[in-house]
């Protein structure tokens, strides 16, 4: 066992955890927090996307001692003008894959601000206008089986202007 402390949504939070335990499994299993989803286990569709110290990461192929000491935000302490713009905009139909999306959009958005590139930037130099194209390319890492898409990029555009 190893002693890992985390902040989680504002609380600090010590846990005694074999090394292997990924941090979606710390979250879910020693924190009860089910907010963040598990679904394919590999990071493929991005349902156990979470921030840590603000970046979007897949919770499942972090282990949760890479962790230690940083400030871990699930969609249970997200609070942030995204999810009613979700709503709003039909972003979410079955919801499983929200959690994931919300920490993604939240993420994502600080990344732009920041003048961070996407694949789809024309000019790599210039600040990028958050076109659809560029907010699908940069939300490309979250899957929807539902086909949500078109409202959860109503939503973000929503949030972002």
């Amino acid at each position: 066992m190893v002693e890992v402390s985390l902040r989680v949504n504002g609380s600090a939070q010590r846990l005694d955890v074999p090394p292997q335990v990924s941090l979606l499994d710390a979250l879910r299993e020693e924190l009860g927090l089910t907010g963040t989803k598990k679904g394919c286990d590999q990071g493929a569709c991005g349902a156990c996307t979470v921030l840590a110290d603000g970046d979007r990461i897949n919770s499942c192929l972090a282990l949760a001692v890479q962790y230690d000491g940083r400030e871990i935000t699930t969609v249970e302490g997200l609070g942030h003008p995204l999810q009613e713009a979700f709503v709003r905009a039909d972003g979410l139909q079955c919801g499983y894959c929200t959690p994931g999306q919300l920490c993604s959009a939240v993420g994502m958005l600080a990344e732009h601000k920041e003048g961070a590139p996407s694949a789809v930037t024309e000019h790599l130099t210039a600040s990028p206008e958050l076109s659809d194209e560029e907010i699908r390319e940069r939300m490309s890492g979250n899957l929807c089986r539902c086909g949500a898409y078109n409202g959860i990029v109503d939503a973000i555009r929503e949030v972002a202007e």
